[in-house]
């Protein structure tokens, strides 16, 4: 195999390649990864993190009320939870890849350059709306729910931005799906559009929350972001086994991102089951509304004959 073959075939970013999709038709494209506004590049990966977040803050903070959160306390949720979470993405990606780090310490926050691990800003996130939702005493499951579909949003948008960076694309394969890559040189493969699998899977797991929770069928605060977990690691497990970009751990040829997906599907599916028919869970809207039927209960008046809540004892004569 040629040296600019091999080095292209185990590459996991080309920038510089054109793409197509077989199935439909002869053509291809070459987008550009950036664009240069002022002299600056502004590469189309951050520009689609930045509209998928933008989309999921507009989309959540409209659903919030019902979920019993204010849209005030929502959007101050965000501006916490937006940078630490792409900083914490940013970490884990670096932690799995520190032996390249250390040697090159200047690169570690160009996330411009990809790399953002989606279950280090998850658990950065959940630490974070922990925090928050004790200092302002809002119910914790109930805030997660509400995110899980901005980060679905997130997710299906971004995603796109592996596209224009032509890169966490998958393994060589001829399935009717396969997307071409052909480098400058002429050289091409034709591999998984994993970045296509996983934002189209997002996609129907928004669509189901969306629905799910429409038609009154959510009975308990936290039962979102479970279905969301579910959902989103059965998919990563199987979309991570195809990918040529994963992070390991250590030497033991375990894929991270495969092991965290199939803990999260093993874990929140068990509680899901187990909650199936409880009926002592609420959510908080239906707890509040049933304090405020209890409070504005008529309470019985003592001084109207046959009113009294205790029987009168009387003697005869």
């Amino acid at each position: 195999m040629p040296d600019s073959l091999f080095s292209f075939l185990f590459s996991t970013i080309q920038r510089e390649s054109a793409i197509s999709f077989p199935f439909l038709g002869s053509w291809s494209i070459n987008p550009p990864a950036y664009l240069t506004v002022f002299g600056r590049n502004i590469y189309l990966y951050g520009i689609l993190i930045a509209l998928g977040f933008v989309l999921a803050i507009l989309y959540c903070a409209r659903r919030a009320p019902e979920f019993g959160i204010s849209a005030d306390n929502f959007y101050d949720l965000m501006i916490w939870l937006i940078p630490l979470s792409i900083l914490g993405a940013r970490l884990y990606y670096v932690a799995f890849k520190a032996d390249y780090y250390l040697q090159h310490p200047g690169e570690i926050l160009a996330i411009w350059e990809g790399g953002l691990a989606i279950y280090g800003g998850i658990l950065a996130g959940v630490l974070i709306v922990c925090i928050f939702c004790k200092v302002k005493k809002i119910r914790i499951p109930a805030m997660l729910d509400v995110i899980s579909f901005g980060v679905l949003i997130g997710q299906a948008i971004g995603r796109w931005g592996n596209f224009f960076n032509r890169e966490a694309f998958g393994a060589e394969t001829d399935i009717f799906c396969r997307m071409g890559l052909t480098d400058p040189s002429g050289a091409q493969i034709f591999v998984h559009p994993t970045f296509l699998y996983e934002s189209l899977w997002n996609l129907c797991g928004l669509v189901f929350l969306i629905l799910f929770t429409k038609k009154d069928k959510r009975r308990y605060d936290g039962q979102c972001i479970l279905i969301y977990f579910f959902w989103y690691g059965l998919g990563r497990s199987w979309i991570e086994g195809l990918r040529t970009d994963s992070l390991y751990l250590g030497s033991t040829g375990i894929r991270v991102s495969q092991l965290l997906s199939l803990v999260l599907v093993a874990v929140s599916g068990i509680i899901l089951f187990l909650n199936r028919n409880n009926r002592s869970l609420k959510t908080a809207a239906e707890a509040s509304s049933n304090t405020e039927a209890l409070s504005a209960a008529p309470v019985p008046d003592s001084s109207v004959p046959g009113d009294q809540s205790m029987p009168v004892n009387r003697k005869e004569d």
